[in-house]
């Protein structure tokens, strides 16, 4: 019989025929043997799966070391299930729930029935984590029968499992054994327990099971782990960097905004620097969609349920919107999403394809019921506002519109120094999670693809991660200590022009449907600005500071020029403000050092003689003595070029 063979095709686009069964390692190998050596696993049609697995379609292969994202998850994945058999080990009565890889390293939820487990014993599981790690104990994964699944943990009495195998009724159940601490999983996994050289874990946290509060809460363990001791250190540096940057503390501290138990968790205030910040960043978007033939709209804050109905927002996200109310006999609800309201102004007017494509933008407050425990300062809240747009345009017109919005918020993220990495996120299997036809689907996730592709983007598929009207282009940054943040979104919808009916006149005077773009540079303004103040620590660039310049009077003999001098910078629209207190000069730096407010112009008897200023810039100091006129013109490009500060730019 002849030997069958597989072709796969590499990153950069060489082609490889391998036999089939070949496994990853193999393929791994045949490249180098040191990528063999540091292999984590594959991903063969976005699909990440074990090293040791036999291959058998024709396919993309990546193989997955540390440095990638899919080498994390599977590292940390991996490390969950020692975290696992640490506990095991331990603490033999423990029951186990799940136990996933998360963004930066991973967590499992655990029942410890009676025993109280503390912060105090983290040390003594990580010890035995270590320890476990040493044997080198491989990964051995296992396809089993479903009665067989059950059996195992029912003789346990893990409940938690159990729960979960009967939602998989249905699927292929596989076990993953390594040491003496067998899991239900679905993998992938490192080859062994070796790999895993460093382990911290880092907190404790109550979970109830599946989220639901009326079940059992159960400690879920968070933790990180590295193939390097080095790794870790410079991990456990950058958290202590981010406290640093914590936006909660600097928010506070730099007045930007509050929260108020009155008010309601998770309902920010905006305080005067935080509004200034806030409207500057609001109106760079607006001038930039201006430009690009966006129009502005307002919608209101409630709606009839049935607007939300016929978007499908409520039922897909009912338990994350604030419940219906009534008004005289109708059921209203505060706003969860822009998207159905800018639909309706769409659909009040005839639209003929020669007015095509309509961009209509709004920065428009949505709420959203967010559990207390979820709240986390501006980054999560239940009240926020979105700068959101959607564009009505013709199929011929798609493709041409998505590289437009792409560009729009490639130029966003630049502008604030911030590296970006492109995801498509894609449907999965799972018919339930989506709306529509399956046909528009396929051409939808075909056509970001495309124009991906024609602008040559570097990007990643993950499948599953679509929203329930359509695949989408996510924009995930990098900030100036390294972290990720999922902001921009870029969304085709096939799916809401057929359910709220919309058409143009086509130029055969038939009635057609238009395509819609989602589009979010910043997200949430919120949020987006939780990300800007950690990115900088709060040392924004000039254009954005709440205030750009502190006039600071060596005495009050110098009051008039110092009122001068402040009047030339408002002239100008700089944002200033003086500072007449009877402090000594050094105690006035150190308060505007504190502020991070960007320059502090001091003023005494020679500043005043030569019709000057002597100028410091926060975290550099002393920069030297210039002319009114000569500074103030070089504060005027700063602003115009939007330049990053000099922590940025280092």
């Amino acid at each position: 019989m002849p030997e069958e063979f597989i072709r796969l095709t590499l990153p950069d686009g060489a082609e490889k025929t391998f036999p089939k069964y070949s496994t990853g390692y193999e393929v791994a190998e045949s490249i180098s043997k040191g990528l063999a050596r540091n292999a984590l696993s594959i991903t063969l049609n976005d699909q990440v799966i074990d090293l040791d697995r036999p291959l058998t379609e024709d396919g993309e292969i990546r193989i997955n070391t540390w440095e990638s994202d899919d080498g994390k998850y599977t590292f940390w994945h991996s490390s969950a299930h020692l975290l696992a058999e640490a506990v095991q080990e331990l603490y033999p009565e423990a029951k186990f729930g799940i136990g996933p890889p998360i963004e930066n390293g991973f967590y499992y939820d655990i029942d410890f029935g009676d025993y109280s487990f503390g912060q105090d014993e983290l040390e003594r599981v990580e010890n035995k984590m270590i320890e476990l790690a040493r044997a080198k104990s491989e990964f051995n994964r296992e396809v089993i029968s479903h009665q067989e699944a059950l059996s195992f943990y029912k003789e346990r009495g893990n409940e938690y499992k159990v729960d979960l195998l009967d939602d998989l009724t249905d699927s292929t159940i596989t076990f993953y054994t390594q040491g003496n601490f067998t899991d239900l999983c679905r993998g992938p996994h490192i080859p062994h327990t070796g790999l895993i050289k460093a382990v911290k874990l880092t907190s404790l946290a109550g979970a109830y099971w599946r989220g639901d509060v009326e079940s059992k809460q159960l400690t879920r363990i968070y933790g990180v782990s590295f193939p390097k001791q080095k790794l870790l250190k410079e991990h456990l540096d950058q958290l202590e960097e981010a406290k640093r940057r914590d936006h909660k503390k600097l928010g506070k501290q730099l007045k930007i905004y509050l929260m108020d138990q009155m008010v309601g968790p998770g309902l920010p205030l905006w305080l005067p620097n935080g509004t200034t910040l806030r409207r500057t960043l609001e109106a760079f978007l607006r001038d930039e969609q201006l430009e690009r033939g966006y129009k502005e709209v307002i919608t209101p804050h409630i709606a009839r349920l049935e607007l939300y109905k016929t978007s499908g927002h409520y039922p897909y996200y009912q338990d994350s919107q604030f419940n219906p109310f009534g008004v005289e006999g109708d059921e209203y609800m505060l706003k969860p999403m822009n998207c159905p309201h800018h639909h309706r102004i769409y659909s009040s007017d005839l639209r003929s394809y020669r007015e095509l494509p309509i961009r209509l933008a709004e920065f428009g407050s949505v709420y959203r019921y967010e559990q207390s425990g979820e709240l986390n300062g501006l980054s999560r809240v239940r009240g926020f506002t979105q700068d959101d747009a959607h564009i009505y345009c013709t199929h011929d017109q798609l493709k041409d519109e998505i590289k437009h919005t792409i560009e729009l918020t490639q130029h966003v993220f630049s502008t604030f120094g911030m590296p970006v990495d492109i995801r498509l996120s894609y449907r999965d299997e799972n018919e339930k999670k989506y709306g529509g036809n399956s046909d528009y689907w396929d051409r939808a996730q075909s056509e970001i693809r495309e124009a991906a592709d024609e602008m040559e983007l570097n990007y990643t598929v993950a499948k599953g991660e679509a929203s329930f009207y359509g695949p989408k282009i996510d924009f995930i940054i990098r900030d100036a200590i390294g972290r990720k943040w999922q902001l921009g979104t870029v969304q085709v919808d096939y799916v809401m022009p057929e359910r709220f009916d919309l058409t143009y006149v086509g130029s055969d005077n038939e009635k057609h449907r238009p395509v819609i773009i989602h589009r979010a540079p910043f997200g949430s303004m919120e949020r987006f600005v939780s990300i800007l103040i950690e990115h900088f620590a709060g040392d924004f660039p000039l254009w954005l500071s709440p205030l750009q310049v502190k006039v600071l009077p060596i005495s009050d003999e110098y009051t008039e020029y110092t009122n001068d001098v402040a009047g030339k910078f408002k002239d100008v629209g700089l944002r200033v403000e003086t500072d007449y207190r009877s402090e000594q000069i050094g105690s006035k730096i150190r308060d505007a050092e504190n502020a991070k407010i960007p320059y502090m112009v001091i003023v005494g008897s020679e500043e005043q003689q030569n019709s000057t200023v002597s100028v410091r810039r926060h975290t550099q100091g002393d920069i030297g003595t210039f002319s009114l006129k000569e500074f103030i013109y070089t504060l005027e490009q700063e602003v115009a070029e939007k330049k990053l500060p000099p922590s940025i730019n280092d």
